[in-house]
């Protein structure tokens, strides 16, 4: 049974540039978006900076309205009936703001009851629950300018559950998080599903989508290109082996030549503590180590290593440089 529903979503901004002779921008952050979110499942939303995720996810939360197009929520549409909704739904965004840093954890989660139209008697029985469920129960009379990011995320997460919602839509809650805090929220995450509630996760980080959801959509440029499973989305690169090479002083040139090379895929520069880490997608990627080292002749190689792809790699096919020239 589908619980969120989509049919040709499409938001359009307008955009002013200029000061004195201003000129009017369109900007189109959503086109023709079709997706289905099955109750109870744990869906997820994949695309880089401005690809219309936070979009999406405001329109399906009813904070923003679509351009065009039609959608439904727990069966209502989330224009016409968009208070029917509000109810039976939680939000929770990356990121630090939306809390007020004089008040204390539990006094945060009895004004949000309060906004929620919880009942001080229920508020008084939940609280202590969704305290306990993310790890703050023994902080809860502190202010929330003592917490540190993880335990504010945390925070947005028990106050995103105040009014014990069907749906919880989260918009990249462990942004910035150090690795044992984001752990943390992904536990957090995987036990509210195997509660019975439905999620809609957007992320940046392909691990954390790979091990939690049961289907993602990738977006890019306000448009869904690919919707399957991890493992099917993985299949795509399936041919592919991947080489990491570590380098320092790598010249741009010798990685353009590695781009052109006719049996080469894809080619990522990722910025490490010492070094850059240039990623290769290519068919018997393993065999080709060589030539790659004869290519970055002159760079100080610090490291080489050779993996089967993941859903990163997937990713990157699809949303990477190379995709776009195509």
């Amino acid at each position: 049974m589908a619980i969120i529903t989509t049919h040709d979503l499409s938001r359009t901004y307008i955009s002013k540039t200029g000061v004195i002779r201003q000129q009017k921008k369109e900007i189109q952050a959503l086109r023709d978006v079709n997706l289905e979110v099955a109750q109870g499942e744990l869906f997820g939303l994949l695309g880089p900076n401005g690809a219309g995720k936070t979009t999406l996810t405001k329109i399906l939360s009813t904070i923003l309205l679509p351009s065009e197009g039609s959608a439904t929520v727990l069966g209502k549409d989330i224009v016409k009936q968009a208070p029917a909704i509000r109810p039976f739904i939680g939000i929770v965004f990356g990121g630090e703001r939306g809390l007020y840093w004089r008040l204390s954890a539990r006094d945060t989660l009895f004004y949000f009851a309060d906004l929620y139209h919880v009942s001080p008697d229920l508020a008084e029985e939940r609280i202590p629950q969704l305290l306990d469920l993310v790890g703050l129960s023994e902080r809860a009379e502190e202010r929330v300018e003592s917490f540190s990011r993880g335990m504010k995320q945390r925070l947005h997460v028990a106050r995103g559950l105040i009014n014990d919602p069907t749906i919880l839509f989260l918009d990249e809650p462990t942004i910035g998080l150090d690795p044992v805090a984001g752990r943390e929220i992904r536990r957090i995450i995987r036990d509210l599903n195997d509660q019975g509630k439905t999620v809609f996760l957007t992320s940046h980080y392909m691990y954390e989508v790979d091990e939690l959801c049961d289907r993602v959509a990738v977006l890019n440029k306000g448009e869904i290109i690919m919707m399957d499973t991890p493992e099917a989305l993985k299949q795509l690169v399936a041919d592919l082996e991947v080489v990491e090479i570590e380098a320092i002083g790598a010249p741009a040139e010798s990685i353009e030549r590695l781009r052109t090379h006719e049996k080469v895929v894809s080619v990522m520069v990722e910025p490490r503590e010492l070094a850059q880490a240039i990623v290769i997608q290519s068919p018997g990627g393993t065999q080709l180590v060589g030539d790659f080292l004869s290519v970055l002749q002159g760079a100080k190689i610090q490291r080489v290593l050779t993996r089967q792809p993941t859903l990163e790699d997937a990713y990157v096919r699809l949303v990477g440089p190379e995709a776009m020239k195509t």
